[in-house]
């Protein structure tokens, strides 16, 4: 089982740039899948980008070109690099481990994209 905690989440202007954070403890990290959601207040949890052990990528089509997933397999971390920043980025930000059928949760950090 792997334990995830989220950080970098905060209040930025629309164009701006947040990068996330999502730290893993456990010793199977580098075999999981990992992977970015969001879910606005009154929205359905959506995907927003995966990174497998591989470093295999997948964008939702909303993010593409503007949000970059990447790991660390060292520091047992994995990052979301938001630029371009839109309103409709709002969101609380959840990060996910998933290997077969397991998976697990972040607590998710807030971001807030405003003038």
């Amino acid at each position: 089982q792997v334990q995830l905690v989220e950080s970098g989440g905060g209040l930025v202007q629309p164009g701006g740039s947040l990068r996330l954070s999502c730290a893993a403890s456990g010793s199977s990290f580098s075999r999981y899948t990992m992977g970015w959601y969001r879910q606005a207040p009154g929205k359905q949890r959506e995907l927003v980008a995966t990174i497998t052990s591989l470093r295999i990528t997948n964008y939702a089509d909303s993010v593409k070109g503007r949000f970059t997933i990447s790991r660390d397999t060292a520091k047992k971390t994995v990052y979301l690099q938001m630029n371009s920043l839109k309103p409709e980025d709002t969101a609380v930000y959840y990060c996910n481990a998933k290997a077969g059928d397991v998976g697990s949760w972040g607590q998710g950090t807030q971001v807030t994209v405003s003038s």
